[in-house]
């Protein structure tokens, strides 16, 4: 793909959209990992019309969309950024070509979706923010998880406050590879967890602090196995395990709260989502002489397994950005929610290199 060149400039790209007269008209940059599910869920959706796929591999691409399409395919991105047709593009590419693609699309006039992480720093990732701002375009990160039933449940309770006050969470983010050869596990899996946070919390995800250790026992130059803690505010702690040397997969999740706590398996798709009315009670003996006695109160309740439709998460993204696109309203994981993630993985690799000493986030301006 060809990324060097001077960007032109669309002045008013709204007007051009696809042949039904509504649709929002995409490009989706680059054809790998990522790239062919994302092809799939733009031509699936009936809100978007793909007209581009750009990758330095053309070959590759063509694969991609197949023999019998209309869909162009290119290795320059110049090409995209010029086309009136375009309005929006998908950046499936590595996270190190994230933050000059979005600011040259953003100078373009496009909308942009970014693979996750939304940049490799926190000043990267600031500067796509404040682009997208200053352009009046929308921004959005692609965290395929935050738009499943299940998280989408667990944001319902957390609003609702019918878990009480959020005690802990644990979180375990395990499986055998794939050893990525560019980042580490951290950067790789962590994203998710973050991102699952974020949507859930009321007012977004912002621990004080952060601690994590991380270890490379087979010598793949980075971390495989870490395991990371975060302090919140209110004495909450939340906690994640991600590793790559797992024999089984698992994707467990555990919010725990005053009053129920909610277990999120994401590995049964016929029961994702647990609920247990259970949980521990300690009062003050108010007629002791010791006021350090306490009274202390199990609660065992019902559990319930709420009924969820199985739907591909991915297909609500790309619908997200379509609508954010159409409204002017900030989509779910906006620009400021990626970067919310980008500088907890910041302070994740801060305290690595300090042997996991606990790492206070700064409060960046573009966060809030």
């Amino acid at each position: 793909m060809v990324w060097s060149g001077r960007c032109g400039r669309v002045d008013n790209p709204l007007d051009h959209v696809g042949p039904a007269g509504h649709e929002v008209g995409v490009a989706v940059i680059g054809a790998g990992y990522w790239g062919p599910n994302l092809i799939r869920n733009f031509l699936g959706c009936d809100a978007t019309w793909l007209w581009t796929v750009c990758d330095r591999d053309a070959d590759r691409a063509r694969r991609v969309v197949g023999r019998y399409t209309s869909i162009r395919v290119t290795d320059d991105f110049e090409e995209v950024l010029h086309d009136p047709r375009i309005e929006a593009v998908a950046i499936a590419t590595p996270t190190s070509t994230h933050h000059e693609l979005a600011l040259r699309a953003l100078a373009a006039g496009k909308h942009v979706l970014i693979e996750k992480p939304l940049a490799p720093s926190v000043r990267e990732a600031e500067e796509i923010v404040q682009a997208a701002d200053q352009a009046n375009r929308v921004v959005m990160c692609d965290h395929t998880f935050c738009y499943t039933p299940a998280v989408e449940h667990i944001r319902k309770e957390l609003d609702a406050g019918a878990l009480g006050t959020i005690q802990y969470v644990d979180s375990v983010r395990i499986n055998l590879g794939i050893v990525q050869p560019d980042t580490n596990v951290f950067w790789d899996l962590l994203p998710h967890d973050l991102s699952i946070f974020d949507s859930v919390f009321p007012g977004g995800f912002k621990p004080s602090a952060v601690s994590a250790v991380g270890v490379d026992p087979i010598g793949a130059g980075h971390a495989c196995v870490g395991y990371v803690t975060m302090v919140m505010p209110d004495d909450a702690i939340v906690h994640v395990h991600v590793s790559w040397l797992s024999p089984v997969k698992m994707r467990t999740v555990v919010f725990g709260g005053s009053r129920r706590h909610i277990i999120w398996d994401d590995t049964d798709p016929a029961q994702r989502i647990s609920v247990y009315e259970r949980g521990i009670d300690i009062a003050r003996l108010r007629d002791s002489d010791d006021q350090r006695a306490r009274m202390v109160q199990y609660r065992t309740g019902d559990m319930y397994a709420p009924a969820l439709a199985e739907t591909e998460a991915l297909q609500r993204v790309v619908r997200e950005f379509a609508r954010s696109i159409r409204t002017g309203e900030a989509p779910l994981t906006d620009g400021r929610s990626g970067l919310r993630v980008v500088s907890v993985l910041e302070a994740v690799e801060q305290s690595i290199r300090n042997h996991g000493v606990l790492t206070p986030l700064h409060d960046h301006a573009s966060i809030s």
